[in-house]
């Protein structure tokens, strides 16, 4: 299995584009800013498409993903989602005001994409990798997923804050390899991360004593202007622990 990071970040910027990942060449999970670091010819491979949530940061790429493809597509996209990330979705940006209703383009039959409901604890396999969601916390419905292909995992917290849902779950696996977990804030600022639902360097380090594998821990959404300040905070909270920050470009292979 094949993990491109696409975009990490907490917000934009030159050198930053917001959550995207490509899980080998077909699957990608969520569509932030970083979708548009995909060629044409990536882009027409992509056939599955799972979101964490429906905040604008990890959504927003979908919209100019399926027009780009338009007219270049066999088959639907699939994208999969709680039910109340594609209500949302559906109401707020595919509602031909702010964008058109490809689920009905360019017919109903036929359209250039499917929306498919999948709820926390809740799994789907394409061909040897089944993708999983965890219950996440956040300020609405939101989900952390992970990625299994031959006995390997990956996991990606999405958007979170204190919860034992997630970390059960990763718990749960055999073999957790390689964790994307987010710290969007420095920890002077943990009112404001209680407030919406985002970890910090201290929170993170608490729940992180809940994890009992030992993967590789890759620190994501960090804001641009205080991603050193936070990667500090980071390694002097979670001293037994190797941590690093996830940027746009990394490859990992599993």
């Amino acid at each position: 299995m094949r993990i491109r990071v696409l975009g990490s970040s907490g917000g934009i910027g030159k050198g930053h584009k917001t959550t995207s990942f490509l899980v080998d060449e077909d699957i990608l999970f969520d569509a932030g800013t970083g979708v548009g670091e995909l060629t044409l010819e990536e882009m027409q491979k992509i056939r599955y498409v799972f979101l964490t949530h429906s905040h604008l940061d990890h959504i927003c790429h979908l919209s100019f993903l399926l027009d780009t493809l338009f007219n270049h597509l066999t088959q639907p996209i699939q994208v999969y989602a709680q039910q109340d990330t594609i209500d949302t979705i559906k109401k707020h940006v595919f509602n031909w005001s702010v964008w058109p209703d490809f689920s009905v383009l360019p017919d109903e039959k036929n359209p250039v994409v499917k929306f498919h409901a999948m709820e926390a604890g809740e799994q789907k396999s394409f061909d040897g990798r089944t993708i999983s969601m965890l219950a996440a916390n956040h300020t609405v419905p939101a989900v952390a997923l992970t990625a299994t292909s031959n006995g390997k995992s990956f996991a990606f917290s999405g958007d979170t804050t204190t919860n034992d849902s997630v970390w059960d779950g990763l718990n749960r696996l055999d073999d957790l390899q390689l964790l994307f977990v987010e710290a969007a804030f420095p920890d002077d600022q943990i009112e404001l991360c209680r407030l919406a639902k985002h970890f910090c360097p201290s929170l993170l380090a608490d729940d992180l004593k809940k994890l009992k594998h030992k993967p590789q821990i890759c620190i994501s959404h960090t804001m641009p202007t205080d991603e050193e300040i936070i990667m500090q905070q980071c390694k002097a909270a979670i001293p037994d622990r190797e941590l690093d920050l996830l940027s746009a470009d990394q490859i990992f292979e599993l």
